[in-house]
């Protein structure tokens, strides 16, 4: 099952297991926890699990399909900037939430159910938690819907209330820094080996790994803008590498860096959107390993 290659969360993997062995599967869910901890990879694969006859076999047309987002019954949504300005605050409006109403109110396309998830769904502004609202009180037949939250606070108390809440715990920082140390040993063989390594590593990245490889180059161009500031390695979330920050951070602009860090919020984004994680990671590589290529 997709659900097993979920790493760190073994008491929400095992809650959402239940559901699928029971068939008690709520109308909706509120996947609550801290950036990092998994919440989109395992709404993703909760995704697939429900899609599949088998449960999320993992082999089948119907996971195939859900893997690369490409189900006509797998519906994600997250925050955009408005039509208007594309450089504008992301969010989530009221249009495309009765636009999910729409979609909902239809008959599943190829499964037996239909599954909306909503990332960041604590981005939700003006009257879309209202309106729906209004969809969690008249859930939609054959229905499940997924809201990926940083904390229970972030939406209205009326909204929660009618999701199941899956908490997910933060990473454990063992875990964490193995990732980190296979993030920057990634960069070194794709500067050392060029194009051709990062196409064969990036072909054997799964979703999950893909996420907790966002994450690292996330920190990573963090910690070269702290270190482009002058900032003490004391604030480097990688501080064991303070050495090898200090020695790149002076060969990138200001604004090479900001474009660095935006292009890690739009990774994380793309991954929601089911973009599939090679391309995600080539196109991080292709800026933080060979930039200079």
């Amino acid at each position: 099952m997709a659900l097993e290659r979920i790493d760190g969360q073994p008491r929400a993997v095992a809650l959402l297991r239940r559901a699928l062995e029971t068939d008690r599967v709520a109308h909706a869910y509120a996947f609550v926890g801290p950036a990092g901890a998994g919440r989109t990879a395992t709404a993703l694969a909760f995704a697939q699990a429900l899609l599949c006859p088998a449960r999320g076999c993992g082999a089948c047309h119907t996971c195939r399909l859900a893997a690369a987002g490409q189900h006509g019954d797998l519906h994600v949504l997250a925050p955009t900037p408005p039509e208007t300005n594309p450089k504008g605050a992301r969010a989530i409006r009221i249009g495309a939430i009765r636009a999910l109403e729409r979609l909902a109110s239809l008959r599943p396309v190829m499964a037996s159910r239909k599954v909306f998830v909503l990332d960041e769904a604590e981005r939700m502004t003006g009257e879309a938690p209202q309106a729906f609202l209004k969809t969690l009180e008249e859930p939609p037949a054959s229905t499940v819907l997924i809201l990926i939250l940083p904390r229970t606070r972030a939406l209205p108390a009326t909204v929660l209330s009618r999701c199941q809440i899956v908490r997910f715990e933060p990473r454990q920082d063992d875990a964490a820094a193995a990732v980190r140390a296979q993030a920057f040993e990634l960069l070194v063989e794709v500067r050392a080996k060029g194009a051709d390594e990062m196409f064969r590593r990036a072909e054997r990245t799964d979703r999950e790994r893909a996420e907790g490889l966002v994450d690292a180059y996330w920190l990573w161009a963090r910690d070269l803008l702290l270190a482009h500031a002058g900032a003490p390695a004391a604030l480097f979330v990688n501080a064991d590498r303070a050495g090898e920050l200090a020695r790149e951070a002076p060969r990138w602009t200001l604004d090479e860096l900001l474009r660095a860090v935006a292009l890690c919020r739009e990774a994380r984004l793309a991954l929601a959107h089911n973009v599939t994680p090679r391309l995600t990671l080539e196109m991080l590589l292709s800026r933080f390993a060979l930039r200079a290529a």
